[in-house]
């Protein structure tokens, strides 16, 4: 590996565990075009800011679409072979059989394993499908392109974006190195209570049961992030809690 690979590498590992990103040492002509409508008045900034919406709009959401589809499919494949009875699929996003493969979530099963205090051999094999399958189509694709809650939590954002523009709520501003803070919280609450208490509130886990076996009480829960996220910080959870991410980030580096 180069030397600027490995410099790459390491600036991606502190950005992805909270660092600010540094600034290209060469301005591309569009970055140069941004930093130039910042400098302009209020006046010329909302007529920018109004056409750049406009664009927005009529931009192809073509892949945007074909994410949603297959976040929705990959999930309807749990909920189907549980009612139909299919036995291809079992269990849910945080662990499942898959035509007798076991597959579970990365981060599920350090949780366990650090609840337990103990390497658990079939968590390790459970995982070494799932390790590779990541690290081919990138560890935070899981976030977008399966992850229930994402779903959730985008058209959430764009509920919030619609009051910032409105007027009627403003978007907080949150350091990105709390999502650090939350990984390790969770992994010293596993290690000290012998619990995993990072599943019993995770919302992809509670999504994806609530799919499959019908909501319940913890369903409470995700509304009430939901709300949050819409009245005060979007996105919230996905960007400064979520150990789930911040795990698959680093997988897919």
């Amino acid at each position: 590996m180069s030397a600027i690979l490995r410099k790459r590498f390491l600036e991606q590992i502190l950005v992805m565990f909270g660092r600010e990103p540094k600034k290209p040492e060469a301005i591309s002509e569009p970055a140069q075009q941004i930093h130039l409508v910042k400098r302009t008045s209020n006046k010329e900034k909302l007529q920018a800011a109004a056409a750049h919406a406009e664009a927005h709009m009529n931009t192809s959401h073509k892949w945007r679409n074909r994410r949603w589809a297959v976040l929705v499919l990959v999930n309807l494949f749990f909920v189907f072979s549980f009612y139909f009875d299919i036995q291809i699929l079992e269990g849910a996003l945080t662990a499942s059989r898959f035509i007798g493969f076991h597959l579970i979530d990365l981060n599920a099963a350090l949780q366990v394993m650090l609840a337990h205090r103990n390497i658990i051999t079939n968590l390790l094999i459970g995982t070494g499908t799932v390790l590779v399958l990541w690290i081919l189509f990138g560890g935070r694709s899981f976030c977008s392109w399966v992850c229930p809650y994402h779903l959730l939590a985008e058209w959430a954002e764009k509920i919030h974006l619609w009051l910032v523009r409105e007027k009627l709520v403003t978007d907080a501003p949150v350091d990105r190195r709390l999502r650090t803070v939350f990984w390790l919280v969770f992994a010293l609450l596993a290690v000290a209570t012998g619990y995993t208490v990072y599943e019993a509130i995770s919302p992809t886990g509670i999504v994806s049961r609530a799919l499959i076996y019908g909501p319940g009480v913890a369903m409470l829960w995700v509304l009430a992030l939901l709300a949050f996220e819409v009245f005060f910080v979007r996105r919230a959870w996905c960007r400064y809690a979520c150990p789930i991410g911040l795990t698959y980030g680093v997988v897919g580096i």
